[in-house]
């Protein structure tokens, strides 16, 4: 860009215009929330949101995602907040006792919609038919921590006549067809039961009897 200035030495503001080349300013870098990485971590987390997460926004300023889990595992609670906290160092993870026996993991973002693909005030998960995110489901090294979330949640590992198992229980359908969709991907072949239960919904349990074994050490389950 070209600008006309007057020099220094000019004595009449009218003559000694001389040119000079000047660099556009850069343009203004806006906040853009549409964009974060995908990480193994970031796959782990969404996996726990499905499983016990919640979306609001009490302030209606910002959202809340809120993990709720059980005080007898202490090692997962601290896991969850420490990759939260990782995922997002500049934002407060809190740690609130409930008289339930339960730990509230709470974590401000407004990326939180984004990421997990739902929203605070659409209702419940079930309603609002939740998925995994394409991302996670077309690379195996995003199905595995985002199976060890879901797990760690909404699984049980068994043992049912000296065989061990592994359960995963949810009541949303797109879930179970996800979950059943990319435990086969990665190569392991879990059979299902479809329950009506009281609220008239479908309990959808999921069960890997075979290779179980591997099936855990492959995804790492652990509440512990």
């Amino acid at each position: 860009m070209v600008k006309l200035v007057y020099t220094r030495h000019s004595k009449c503001r009218g003559s000694n215009l001389v040119s000079v080349r000047v660099r556009p300013a850069a343009p203004h870098k806006f906040k853009n929330l549409n964009k974060f990485n995908k990480s193994k971590k970031l796959a782990y987390i969404i996996g726990i949101a499905i499983g016990d997460g919640n979306l609001s926004n009490p302030n209606g300023r910002a959202v809340r995602l809120r993990i709720s889990c059980d005080n007898k595992y202490p090692k997962l609670i601290k896991r969850i907040s420490k990759n939260i906290s990782e995922l997002f160092p500049k934002n407060k993870v809190s740690l609130i006792k409930r008289k339930d026996n339960c730990t509230d993991i709470s974590c401000y973002s407004n990326r939180w919609e984004l990421i997990l693909g739902w929203k605070a005030k659409d209702g419940s998960k079930f309603k609002q038919k939740i998925s995994i995110p394409k991302w996670i489901k077309a690379s195996n090294d995003y199905i595995k921590p985002c199976l060890k979330g879901l797990l760690e949640t909404d699984g049980s590992i068994y043992f049912d006549r000296k065989y061990i198992m592994v359960n995963f229980v949810t009541i949303i359908p797109t879930i179970a067809n996800d979950f059943i969709e990319i435990t086969k991907k990665i190569g392991y072949n879990p059979n299902i039961q479809k329950i009506k239960i009281a609220s008239k919904k479908i309990k959808h349990t999921i069960r890997i009897s075979r290779n179980t074994k591997s099936f855990i050490d492959n995804i790492k389950i652990s509440k512990n």
